[in-house]
């Protein structure tokens, strides 16, 4: 095979022992590889339970694209059940990690079980060693980075880590690598930590082949031209450089959804540039250096910048405006291991739960204030050690709403994951990606936002409206987008990749050598989004849970987006239609996943008896 080496590991920690999971030539052409290819593996096992239970899955997952010269595609994607929403979880991370594990011989690694002890696993020249990892508990995932690269010795070692957060299963943990690069939704460092699984080190030199060298080497000058000269803003400012746009659409939530006027000067990238030394930071392969580091940021350290979902949740969805807080409460996040969206919100909806009395300072152990800086870096401690009232931000604030007895409306969440930093009363296309990703509220599944603002996939019938409050015709587009990005989850490929379908089609021709064209590109999305419906239709979610809580798109009375709200209804029943969901239940409608390829999953989700 090409794009591939065929050695796809599982390792079972509870009795150290390894074997080799055959994955044939025809499964691969239908998931690729990445989330899809590990929803096709765990989709068998799922059933109800702690997903935190030893015999749980944990996948880490390549794809072809990973390890070429392709431009932005060292990702990898870790995926499982999620300790944080019960259901379909997964995150992807990029730095070099990616194009280490792959150049260590392997197409992903699916780990099971729980050792005894904290251990590691090093992987190198498509081998695997479990190592004892006992000296390393307790450190933050940068003391662990730098503790294995001097245990190992190995030139080009890469390590993907836990910290301190995931060691004590806190349900937004984090899977940390390449010093602060984050697979940061869904609590995969938890599951992690469950296993007792507190790094994974891998380097190597092996080569993955491509089916037609010549062309891939065109198609990279051309992927490679096309993202620098369309990319300046990231490769000037990083995902912060939307800060200022963001608020002008009113795209960037404040004061816990309930407002979106705020003083952008205090937090935007050019006020980063002007009050820090900033340098760029690229992943492996990539022309655009879009991650920040600030030297000599404090006592002469240097830290990882934070990007634009960081700067909203510990920022104005605080209403904390102190730049250098939130560049400290992001390093804190990263150290520890926290994912900073969920933990930003569940500190935002402390602070407006306190504000309106529904949360004692007695219950609290302490005044939680809007902008109170101090209170928001003690609240991380809190939760990553599990203390306190950080036990239950800790979980989340679905399970905040439950302890406190809030209305679930107030709790910023879809299917127990935290709402992101992108507004969906800007945007109604955003909304229903919101309400409808397989791992609850999520702006990488569907980040509508961008084709309102301009990038367009004309092949696949993807283009901006002409009124971005509009909810009419919205929701088939956003479904074809959920479509394409699963590709990129798949392959992979960074979401910011401005690559055209057509383009990447050709990629995957030329890495694999299997014919594709973006009408094929766009069913191998609809079917990677399927089954992981299905995983999540097993595990309980009905149509019912396809909503937005009330609080993150109620009008508001101020902003661009004044008086506007999405039309859920309207959005909700386009969507449906649209997909071949069955209303009652929300399952995928038998012949659709019989159109899919998915006969096994139609006699799961409709026996005969039905």
């Amino acid at each position: 095979m090409f794009g591939y080496y065929g050695r796809f590991l599982h390792i079972d920690l509870s009795t150290c022992k390894t074997k080799n999971l055959e994955i044939p030539p025809n499964e691969l052409k239908q998931y690729i590889g990445g989330s899809a290819l590990a929803a096709r593996l765990i989709y068998g096992q799922v059933e109800p339970g702690d997903p935190l239970s030893s015999d749980k899955l944990l996948i880490l997952a390549v794809g072809p694209f990973v390890g070429t010269s392709i431009p932005m595609s060292s990702r990898i994607a870790i995926c499982g059940i999620s300790p944080l929403t019960g259901i379909w979880g997964e995150s992807t991370t990029a730095g070099i990690f990616p194009v280490k594990l792959k150049a260590a011989g392997f197409d992903g690694i699916a780990v099971t079980g729980k050792a005894d002890r904290p251990v590691y696993l090093y992987l190198t020249e498509g081998k695997v060693e479990i190592r004892d990892a006992s000296s390393l508990w307790g450190k933050d995932i940068y003391e662990t980075q730098k503790s294995l690269k001097a245990e190992l010795k190995v030139d080009g070692l890469s390590v993907a880590s836990i910290g301190q957060a995931g060691e004590n299963m806190v349900s937004y943990a984090c899977v940390m690598n390449d010093h602060g690069r984050a697979a940061g939704r869904c609590g995969m460092g938890a599951l992690m930590g469950s296993k007792k699984l507190k790094a994974i080190a891998a380097a190597g030199n092996i080569k993955v082949g491509v089916a037609n060298p010549a062309k891939i080497t065109e198609l990279t000058k051309q992927a490679r031209d096309h993202a620098m000269s369309s990319m300046d803003m990231f490769k000037q400012f990083g995902t912060m450089g939307y800060v200022e746009i963001a608020q002008l659409l009113s795209d960037m939530p404040a004061r816990y959804f309930t407002k979106n006027v705020f003083p952008t000067e205090k937090i935007s990238a050019t006020k980063l540039k002007e009050s820090y030394v900033v340098k760029g930071l690229s992943c492996h392969g990539c022309p655009v250096a879009c991650g920040r580091h600030i030297l000599n940021f404090r006592e002469n350290v240097d830290v990882d910048g934070p990007e634009f979902e960081t700067v909203g949740s510990f920022g104005p969805l605080c209403m904390n405006f102190d730049l250098e807080s939130i560049i400290i409460a992001n390093h804190l996040c990263n150290a520890y291991g926290i994912d900073t969206i969920s933990a930003g919100v569940s500190i935002a909806f402390a602070m407006y739960l306190f504000n309106k009395g529904l949360l004692s300072e007695k219950r609290a152990g302490m005044k939680i204030k809007w902008g109170d800086t101090d209170t928001i870096l003690k609240l991380i401690n809190l939760i990553v050690k599990r203390e306190g009232i950080g036990e239950i931000l800790g979980e989340g604030t679905r399970k905040m709403a439950r302890e406190l007895g809030i209305d679930a409306d107030e709790a910023a969440n879809v299917k127990g994951l935290e709402v992101p930093m992108h507004d969906a009363r800007a945007f109604p296309g955003q909304a229903i990606c919101y309400a409808t990703s397989p791992r609850g509220a999520c702006h990488m599944k569907g980040n509508y936002y961008r084709v309102e603002l301009g990038w367009s996939i004309p092949e696949l019938d993807i283009t901006q409206s002409d009124d971005r409050f509009k909810s009419e015709q919205k929701a088939s587009i956003s479904a074809r987008l959920q479509n394409y990005l699963e590709n990129f989850d798949s392959l992979l490929l960074c979401k910011f990749a401005p690559f055209s379908a057509t383009l990447i089609a050709e990629a995957f021709t030329n890495v694999t050598g299997w014919e594709c064209n973006p009408t094929d590109l766009n069913i191998i999305g609809e079917r990677s989004i399927t089954i992981k419906r299905a995983i999540n239709n097993k595990l309980g979610i009905t149509q019912e849970d396809d909503k937005m809580p009330r609080i993150t798109v109620e009008a508001l009375k101020e902003g661009a987006s004044e008086g506007k709200a999405p039309d859920m209804a309207v959005l909700l029943k386009e969507y449906y239609d649209y997909r071949q969901w069955d209303w009652n239940t929300g399952k995928p409608k038998k012949q659709k996943l019989i159109e899919l390829g998915l006969k096994d999953v139609a006699k799961d989700l409709w026996p005969e008896n039905e």
